[in-house]
C-alpha cells in the first residue's frame, strides 16, 4: 500500500473524528513553508476535491491530493506519546533531510 498508518495513529484520528461530530477523514498534504522547503499539512476533510485519493487504513479514510502524493508515497502516520509531548510523527521514505527544528523537510 502506498499509505499506511499505525493502529496508534489510526485510533487517535478515529477519536478526533467521533470527537468532532462530522468529517469523512483526515488530510495529509504539503505546503511550501520552512527552511528546508516543504512542511506537512493535517486537516479534517468534510468535502472531497476533484484531484483527491481517499486510502481507508483501518477505518479511517486517509484523503490526498495528486500534486502532495508524489511526495507522500510510502509514508507512515504514527501517533506518539513522549512524556508530556505527543503527536503524529511522519515517516516518509521520500524525505532526505529536515531542517534543525523538524518543522520543515526537503526532497
Amino acid at each position: 500500500m502506498a499509505i499506511s498508518m499505525t493502529p496508534a495513529a489510526a485510533e487517535r484520528v478515529k477519536g478526533f473524528l467521533d470527537s468532532r461530530g462530522k468529517g469523512i477523514g483526515l488530510r495529509l498534504a504539503l505546503k511550501t513553508s520552512g527552511c528546508s522547503g516543504m512542511a506537512y499539512i493535517i486537516e479534517f476533510v468534510d468535502d472531497l476535491n476533484a484531484d483527491d485519493e481517499v486510502y481507508n487504513i483501518d477505518g479511517v479514510n486517509i484523503i490526498i491530493d495528486a500534486k502532495s502524493f508524489i511526495y507522500l508515497q510510502g509514508i507512515e502516520l504514527d501517533f506518539v506519546k513522549e512524556g508530556l509531548n505527543e503527536g503524529f510523527q511522519f515517516n516518509n521514505p521520500n524525505a532526505k533531510g529536515e531542517c534543525g527544528c523538524g518543522e520543515s523537510f526537503t526532497v
